[in-house]
């Protein structure tokens, strides 16, 4: 496969998740800012979230103030925002037809389908939840698509490799955005407004019936962080979404030989392994943001690994 195609395949995965993270991330903030708990207020939700994602500076040079109207707006409809919805949507979607002759009519249709009723909306339109529901029904229907229609080759598996390094990364971020930012004082530890900001992280990740089922009712930090970093059972989990990932990597591999580097898929078997041999007591001990900084800068170094390994020099 062509290195340009084989790169808009995995882009397209990346970015259709990325556009559904980013509506997770805009319902997490406005459903934390219904229960303000510092002097600054709904203010300091929303700040923090920005810094969390590191998009901080560029929202205060285009915006200024932080309102919940600016951010609707620049999370989920500015397309000069790189990692707003509307941008991830319509880069997915143009990566799609660039490589149209490798989708099938089914992924080609629900990709335009998704960026033209996308384009079609209106920022204040929708509240928070309903915009969540719009963009994961949009990515759930590509995805389904993909699984139920592509020949398993090796654009699928670029494809879905894509799908699974942002799944991680996105799952890293919206757990750092809750634990090291929205909880900003020690004293709120295992308070009222603790569990509702985890009860509020496990609906936004859509993942709140699948924890109880689990887990039972008892919803504190040390259940939610497992099931979303080490449950092999649960679907976003960064375990899961890791060998979900090494398992495409392995994929590429056996098809292109073992004379084609291969570092992205033992940096992704290390990080597996890695995963593997620790549990929830280390993990806290470490501290919950230090260990999922790591992660995600683990991860970045996989995908750079990626495109080192099979963007360049394939034609």
């Amino acid at each position: 496969m062509l290195s340009r195609t084989a790169s808009n395949l995995f882009w397209l995965g990346r970015h259709m998740e990325r556009a559904e993270t980013a509506s997770r991330l805009f319902e997490v903030g406005a459903r934390i800012t219904l229960l303000p708990n510092t002097a600054e207020g709904y203010q300091n939700e929303w700040q923090s979230l920005l810094r969390a994602t590191g998009v901080a500076d560029s929202y205060a040079v285009r915006y200024g103030d932080v309102t919940e109207e600016n951010m609707e707006k620049f999370m989920v409809f500015d397309r000069d925002n790189p990692s707003s919805v509307a941008s991830c949507m319509h880069e997915a979607r143009e990566s799609g037809r660039i490589v149209r002759t490798a989708l099938t009519s089914r992924v080609w249709d629900a990709l335009n389908v998704s960026w033209q009723e996308m384009r079609a909306m209106k920022p204040g339109q929708e509240d928070a939840a309903d915009l969540a529901d719009f963009v994961a029904r949009h990515a759930a229907t590509v995805h389904g698509a993909i699984d139920g229609t592509q020949l398993r080759n090796d654009g699928f598996h670029f494809m879905k490799l894509g799908y699974a390094l942002e799944r991680a990364d996105s799952t890293a971020r919206v757990l750092d955005v809750k634990y090291f930012v929205l909880l900003p004082r020690v004293e709120f530890v295992g308070s009222g407004l603790d569990s509702y900001q985890w009860h509020v992280i496990l609906r936004a990740l859509s993942a709140h019936r699948s924890f109880h089922w689990a887990y039972g009712e008892d919803v504190s930090a040390a259940r939610v962080a497992h099931f979303l970093i080490l449950n092999h059972e649960s679907p976003r989990s960064l375990m899961t979404s890791v060998q979900e990932a090494l398992a495409h990597l392995d994929a590429l591999v056996r098809r292109y030989g073992e004379d084609v580097p291969h570092t992205a898929r033992d940096r992704a078997r290390a990080l597996a392994d890695r995963l593997a041999g620790t549990d929830i007591d280390d993990i806290f001990d470490e501290g919950l943001h230090e260990f999922l900084s790591d992660f995600i800068r683990e991860i970045g170094v996989i995908a750079n690994h990626v495109q080192a390994d099979y963007f360049h020099g394939r034609g």
